[in-house]
């Protein structure tokens, strides 16, 4: 389905870019820049803030070449939005945050109080840890800009090992990796990489960076464990191999 069927005002880029190639990082829409401005801007809506890269340029023709954007997935929320008939992120608490029961996962609204919001912060290169600079997230959602702690990503990525919150086919496509027109596999379903560890196991994972803040979710759907860390850190302190290499202790003793 075209993405305009959605969301009239995104441009036509001569070629169709359906809503499951968007979800697939395959639309050809562009990632962020290196010290893109205007991070302090805040957006009321979801559809406002695709002012900031719906009149670029794409990188590829659709469904030619892998390409993470996480501006594909802010376009991707105005089309939930439109779709459910009502605001992206009223939506997601009442359909997924509230769901799931995921009872510390919320938009990061700088102008409203949050409970136990915690500082942010950086490293320079001189090694000594700084306040992270003042970030508006509206810019953002749904690639990111919500506040969430390790204890919710393990339920949320819980709720996908069976079906419940969505249906048997519906999973089954989420976790089936995508492949380009050419016939390549990407290695990435919707919203999901599909690799497989250290040892050989089937995982769904995916990281996450963000000014102040770094995590990493990765689930075994054959063993049914699921790990998740976070710290309020850019570029945190540990890598993508060494969570994994966490959840491969617990898998090992499932044998």
């Amino acid at each position: 389905m075209p993405v305009q069927k959605y969301v009239p005002l995104f441009p036509d880029k001569g070629a169709v870019i359906t809503v499951r190639m968007v979800a697939g990082h395959l639309g050809g829409i562009r990632h962020y820049k290196e010290n893109e401005p205007d991070n302090q801007k805040h957006y009321d809506s979801v559809v406002a803030s695709l002012e900031r890269f719906q009149n670029d340029p794409l990188v590829a023709p659709p469904g030619t070449k892998f390409s993470y954007s996480s501006y594909g997935f802010n376009l991707l929320s105005a089309v939930i939005e439109s779709a459910a008939g009502e605001s992206f992120l009223s939506y997601m608490q009442r359909e997924v945050f509230a769901r799931l029961g995921l009872v510390h996962t919320t938009p990061d609204q700088n102008s409203q109080i949050i409970e136990q919001r915690t500082r942010f912060y950086d490293i320079p290169k001189d090694g000594a840890v700084e306040n992270a600079e003042y970030v508006d997230n509206s810019y953002k959602w749904a690639g990111g800009g919500f506040l969430s702690t390790p204890e919710d990503l393990v339920r949320f990525g819980t709720a996908l090992l069976q079906p419940g919150v969505l249906k048997a086919d519906s999973l089954k496509l989420m976790f089936t990796s995508q492949r380009t027109k050419s016939g390549e596999e990407t290695f990435y379903g919707i919203g999901w990489f599909v690799r497989k560890s250290a040892s050989g196991k089937l995982v769904y994972e995916h990281s996450g960076g963000s000014v102040g803040g770094t995590s990493q979710l990765i689930v075994y759907p054959e063993s049914h464990i699921v790990i998740a860390m976070a710290n309020n850190l850019s570029n945190g302190p540990w890598k993508r191999a060494e969570v994994e290499a966490i959840a491969e202790q617990f898998e090992a003793r499932e044998k």
